[in-house]
């Protein structure tokens, strides 16, 4: 044990510095386990040797990424995405791996190493991808449906190419033979676990349920994925192969997500490990004398791959725009182009000269596949002319529809909570216009008679054309901070004294988001606590005014411009009219505004309304004093009743 410490020390010091600078460069972990490998393996820095037992161990990686393949199968969803998933997806393996035979035709490669070389390239990284969308919120998207539906095609391509690449390798015989004899194999073993497992496992897996035990739970999970895993290997499958029955079986309890949580932090630690070992095998004194090898690959594979899915999409009727950003997404390969060329690697498929430049070309596109996602937009537009006319229509409807808008809300987000707000601000007869990226949402919503339509609110353009001029509000109902930044930055530079309302988590972002612009941020978890403190209290006696003045303490030290809204507030309060109530209102001090240069007390507004804040250069200051200077630009927050909002706006004005 002593002596095989301090390698893992440098394997565990290494990773956690290598993961740690790509989260701070938004770049997915997996990169840098894969730089890790590379750095300290045997053909770099050589801290580490590749051993069979850290192979083994990333072995059981892989056996953890399928068994959560497994776990993800669901027929529901194959049948909402079966148009992306039977006609794209596996129009787009097909054909990369038959643009890869001729390789063995001309005699470079053989048959398997051929249709183990299309399988590596035809991969995609589901990691990489569906992260960057989700970070993007562009899952919904027809794009990112359509990606998610080529994804689940190439993740469940794999188990037959793990059946088919091993058969092939064998070399026993007749090449049809032994493919017709992997496939009854295969379904001799999948007809016995479907059979018998979908049979045993529901009351296994309720008896060891009913022990009250996590960690039992635990140990229960790995021994089921494992024994399936090794079932198949010793029916001459894959370990990978039982891992994904095993989690397909699971998949069919309702078990699966407490299965999908026990097993997450053994599949990320052996899946880093296994990208780990990745980077190990990659040997520099094979790979630079192969370096045009590599760059070849490397063009076959980005621009090839794009290419291939563009003119696919375009076959199936999709909409240009949508092609582009699907083969951009797309281009790039995947952490299951490493497997297939692991098992290829096992039986001496390839010979080093052609697998390190493969490996090489595969990394490096995963590298590149941030950018291109993260760039998409402006390369469309750039190579793209039906982007434009796909885009000017868009904006044009959403024109269209906001024209009679005026004076109203603009909701960013037609989610629980956007619509929700709508309802309410229905009830009120305030008028608002949302904007979603879910299309199905869009158009049940909008068949009911609901003022939405699909655009993208971090857009400035589509801003603009839901009526953003003539807005009186603009809110964010929903929590994603990087997309209501971009919201806010649009909103300040073109109608800064307009209140921005956003939702948030959590208090992590709120300093972030006031700071960005926002009049005002709603934290769920701080607004939930709240309340149930309040039915608590209510519940235990405590008198309603008593409920009222602690909610109006809390909020007023969090959400400093929610204190005007609860002053006073008590039973009798309640019946005051909505006439007499104070509220808040933005003032933007002009060029030639009779303020600008003044002091606050100069203005004499004081015995009119409160100054709750100043908004200058995006910056906020909470409760300014009397001697402050107003300037040009700047954004006065306003609490009073409405008409002495009016005299003091005037005052401001016109002086």
């Amino acid at each position: 044990m002593q002596g095989n410490l301090p390698p893992l020390l440098v394997l565990l010091a290494s990773a956690v510095v290598a993961v740690v600078v790509c989260r701070r460069l938004k770049l997915p972990a997996l990169l840098g386990y894969l730089l890790v490998g590379i750095l300290i393996g045997p053909q770099a820095l050589g801290l580490i040797d590749n051993s069979k037992d850290a192979n083994a161990l990333a072995e059981f990686g892989v056996v953890f990424l399928m068994f959560s393949i497994g776990l993800e199968f669901s027929l529901p969803k194959l049948k909402v995405l079966r148009k992306a998933v039977f006609g794209l997806g596996m129009g787009q393996v097909l054909a990369t791996i038959l643009f890869t035979l001729p390789t063995a035709l001309l005699g470079y490669l053989s048959w398997p190493a051929s249709i183990a070389l299309g399988g590596a390239l035809a991969m995609s990284s589901t990691a990489i991808v569906s992260t960057l969308l989700n970070e993007r919120a562009e899952l919904n998207t027809p794009h990112g449906q359509q990606i998610i539906g080529i994804l689940l095609f190439q993740d469940l391509a794999v188990v037959p190419l793990l059946i088919v690449i091993p058969a092939l390798a064998s070399g026993n015989g007749d090449v049809w033979l032994q493919l017709v004899q992997a496939g009854g194999k295969a379904a001799i073993v999948l007809a016995i676990l479907l059979y018998f497992g979908q049979r045993l496992l529901r009351p296994w897996l309720h008896m060891v349920a009913q022990a009250r035990s996590s960690e039992l739970f635990t140990i229960n999970v790995l021994l089921i994925s494992l024994s399936i895993a090794y079932f198949t290997e010793h029916a001459g499958l894959s370990l990978a192969l039982g891992a994904f029955l095993a989690g397909m079986l699971i998949s069919e309890t309702e078990y699966r997500y407490q299965v999908e949580d026990d097993i997450r932090p053994f599949r990320d630690l052996l899946l880093g490990l296994f990208f780990v070992s990745v980077g190990m095998r990659l040997n520099f004194q094979q790979l630079l004398p192969n370096l045009p090898l590599l760059l070849l690959f490397l063009t076959v594979l980005i621009p090839g791959k794009f290419l291939l899915i563009n003119t696919i999409g375009k076959l199936s009727g999709s909409p240009s725009s949508v092609n582009w950003r699907t083969a951009l997404s797309l281009a790039q390969a995947g952490e299951f182009g490493f497997v297939l060329i692991g098992v290829a690697a096992e039986r001496q498929l390839f010979p080093p000269a052609v697998e390190q430049p493969l490996l090489g070309a595969i990394l490096l596109s995963m590298l590149a596949a941030p950018f291109l996602i993260q760039h998409s937009d402006r390369l469309i537009r750039r190579f793209n002319n039906d982007e434009w006319l796909m885009a000017a229509a868009s904006i044009h409807q959403i024109a269209v529809q906001s024209m009679m808008a005026d004076n109203h809300v603009i909701v960013c987000g037609y989610g629980r909570s956007g619509q929700s707000l709508g309802r309410l601000l229905a009830q009120e007869e305030i008028s608002f216009f949302a904007l979603d990226l879910d299309p199905e949402r869009v158009k049940e919503a909008a068949t009911a008679g609901d003022s939405v339509v699909f655009g993208d609110a971090s857009k400035r353009e589509v801003l603009l054309a839901a009526g953003l001029s003539r807005a009186q509000g603009v809110v964010i109902s929903f929590n994603d901070t990087a997309t209501a930044l971009k919201i806010l930055s649009h909103v300040n530079s073109l109608r800064p004294e307009l209140p921005v309302i956003v939702r948030t988590f959590d208090d992590n972002d709120i300093d972030k988001l006031k700071q960005a612009g926002a009049t005002e941020v709603v934290a769920e978890v701080l607004e939930g606590s709240l309340m149930l403190a309040t039915h608590a209290m209510m519940l235990l006696g405590v008198p309603l005014n008593r409920v009222l003045q602690h909610i109006r303490r809390v909020r007023e030290q969090r959400y400093d411009l929610f204190r005007g809204f609860f002053v006073g507030l008590s039973d009798e309060s309640l019946t005051i009219t909505d006439k007499l109530q104070p509220r808040l209102h933005s003032v933007l001090i002009g060029e030639g505004a009779a303020a600008a240069g003044k002091t606050l007390q100069q203005c004499a507004i004081a015995e009119l309304v409160t100054v709750k804040s100043v908004k200058r250069r995006n910056i906020k200051g909470i409760a300014p004093e009397p001697q402050l200077e107003i300037m040009a630009g700047d954004v006065l927050v306003l609490l009073g009743l409405p008409d002495d909002l009016a005299t003091a706006e005037y005052r401001l004005l016109h002086g």
